[in-house]
């Protein structure tokens, strides 16, 4: 019986080791988070303070996960924003990168939608600078960011930092004009 306590106790010390506590502000989110261990990780991070994680629970998981947070758009409405962090991989399967959206009224419907997708983060790799730059319409009502796993492996975040940039700086992603409000009717036999 003594070792059986023994056993169980040592369980739950591993399970508090190895578990990670969502940092404050924060929130897990994605098409299966709950295959995905989502947290802080401490002394992981770039300068061997705290960094977060997205881990997969298992070698064969579908789906992605996310530590998501949002933010009032205030003053980075009508600007160009550049979202800048550090991403650190381990046996990644799929991909992971930061990802950043720009919600209009519906957000179902956003103004722009970046996640990375054509820059990829595979594999193991060390600290790596990743940016998302985005222009910001005057209308919009929320900035939705995080990282993401999709896949396996585990991805480490740490350093995000937002700033206002001016038209130098190349948007990774353009504001796509085409969803802007048109006066009249445009190209309905779809020959344009």
């Amino acid at each position: 019986m003594k070792a059986k306590a023994q056993v169980a106790l040592l369980l739950v010390v591993l399970v508090a080791l190895f578990s990670f506590d969502v940092p404050k502000g924060w929130y897990k989110a994605g098409s299966n988070p709950d295959r995905y261990e989502i947290g802080i990780d401490k002394g992981a991070g770039i300068d061997g303070t705290n960094a977060a994680t997205i881990k997969s629970e298992s070698t064969r998981v579908r789906g992605f996960g996310t530590l998501v947070q949002n933010l009032v758009p205030g003053n980075f409405a009508g600007k160009r924003l550049r979202m800048s962090g550090y991403i650190k991989t381990s046996e990644v399967s799929g991909w992971g990168g930061f990802w950043l959206r720009i919600d209009g009224q519906k957000p179902s419907d956003p103004y722009v939608f970046d996640n990375m997708s054509n820059r990829k983060i595979k594999g193991t790799t060390d600290w790596v600078k990743c940016e998302i730059v985005v222009d910001v319409p005057k209308k919009a009502t929320n900035i939705a960011y995080g990282a993401l796993l999709s896949g396996s492996g585990q991805l480490w975040f740490d350093n995000l930092t937002f700033e206002e940039v001016d038209e130098s700086v190349p948007a990774t992603i353009p504001y796509p004009k085409e969803k802007a409000a048109q006066n009249q009717p445009t190209n309905l036999s779809f020959e344009e």
